[in-house]
């Protein structure tokens, strides 16, 4: 299946704010997300699976797919829709391997020479930054703006003109037009949505925002 990047909430037990990782799933995906993936970096395994069955039973009734990052281990156990890996993490060759053909698999990518050594034909879509400053991850390296999204994005249309490509890093809804319009089909998020009062009218708002800009770009 095609993967759908519009609006890509990722869900992480440390910036949930004291909500069920669950809940905070289910409501951002009834406001519009398109895509959940369970970020979870401390967790014990068995939790972590457990956490991911309840969050792709929350989903199921919405029909939006939910990935683990990092972990294949969960993301099987768990009969997730799939993982998504950075470049320090399983190499995405050995990834496709043990998810098998259908399963969805996405990689984190932050430079040209990484774009251009993708192995795309294994992927199902590439998350592209960190584009803004973000305080939801350790990242030494400096944002790469907009511009250097750009960059990135020509890369991949080269390479395949419709591979989904989506933007993440403090995005929200001042800027999410911005990655839009440099090219991202839509927007990878957390504290936006996480960290928000009301999860299901921020993810609502942003929605918005993003189908205003994708309509932008096919103008």
């Amino acid at each position: 299946m095609r993967v759908d990047l519009r609006l890509y909430a990722l869900v992480d037990p440390e910036r949930a704010v004291g909500r069920d990782p669950a809940v905070l799933a289910r409501l951002v995906a009834q406001g519009g997300a398109t895509l959940v993936q369970l970020r979870d970096k401390h967790s014990d395994t068995r939790a972590m699976v457990a956490r991911a069955r309840a969050i792709k039973a929350a989903l199921a009734p919405l029909n939006v797919p939910l990935l683990i990052n990092d972990r294949l281990d969960v993301a099987l156990a768990a009969g997730a829709a799939g993982a998504h890996v950075g470049q320090e993490d399983m190499a995405v060759e050995d990834a496709r391997r043990l998810l098998g053909p259908d399963a969805l698999l996405g990689l984190s990518v932050k430079t040209v020479e990484q774009a251009e050594a993708a192995p795309i034909e294994l992927l199902d879509y590439v998350g592209i930054g960190g584009v803004f400053a973000t305080s939801s991850k350790d990242n030494p390296s400096p944002p790469i703006g907009p511009d250097g999204l750009a960059r990135i994005v020509a890369v991949f249309r080269r390479r395949s003109p419709t591979f989904p490509l989506c933007a993440i890093a403090g995005i929200d809804r001042s800027n999410a037009g911005e990655a839009i319009a440099a090219g991202a089909d839509g927007v990878a998020v957390i504290s936006a949505l996480s960290l928000k009062d009301d999860p299901r009218a921020a993810a609502r708002d942003l929605r918005v925002v993003v189908e205003r800009a994708l309509a932008q770009q096919e103008r």
